[in-house]
């Protein structure tokens, strides 16, 4: 009869954006774990399941160092939203405005009858409202562009200090030695 080596395996599973899928898998595969399944989710997620042997090798600092990765991976993605959050922000606020100011325009024209002062006022008001709202696109585009400027510095420092703790992550794992 053959002996089999038996091995022992941890198991978890963590849910990330669809986009992020394979920054996620190298992510865990530099920490010992392997991605046995993957399965999309309804909100547009991925959920990646993964095991890793349990007796794992400088287990550990493996953990310490997955924990710092997944700190970092969570930075580098809210620097991201941040790049047009406040934009965005912006823009929802400001479209609102310009809308009421068109929708004003189109009331002064309508309720007030038989006035002349009034028709031209709310057409004139209705074009403000209207100019306004195509506006909008251009104050949020400047606006998200200039965070981005500012931002992508930060991002990239941060990228690189988690593709060194992923290097640390690997090379513990090729080390023998305790």
């Amino acid at each position: 009869m053959q002996e089999k080596d038996f091995v022992t395996y941890e198991y978890k599973s963590v849910s990330f954006k669809a986009k992020d899928q394979t920054k996620a898998m190298d992510l865990y595969e530099a920490f010992g774990w392997e991605v046995t399944a993957t399965s999309a989710e309804v909100t547009g997620g991925v959920t990646l399941s993964l095991r890793r042997d349990r007796k794992q090798k400088h287990k550990q600092e493996l953990n310490k160092l997955e924990r710092q990765a997944e700190e970092t991976f969570s930075a580098i993605n809210d620097l991201q939203r941040s790049k047009t959050r406040g934009a965005s922000i912006f823009a929802y606020v400001f479209g609102i405005v310009a809308a009421l100011i068109f929708g004003g325009g189109m009331c002064l024209t309508m309720l007030i009858e038989n006035s002349i002062p009034a028709l031209v006022g709310g057409i004139v008001l209705g074009l403000v409202g209207l100019a306004l709202c195509g506006v909008n696109y251009v104050i949020y585009s400047k606006m998200a562009a200039k965070k981005t400027r500012d931002v992508l510095p930060a991002i990239d420092q941060t990228e690189e200090k988690l593709a060194n703790i992923l290097e640390q992550g690997n090379a513990l794992l090729n080390t023998e030695f305790i």
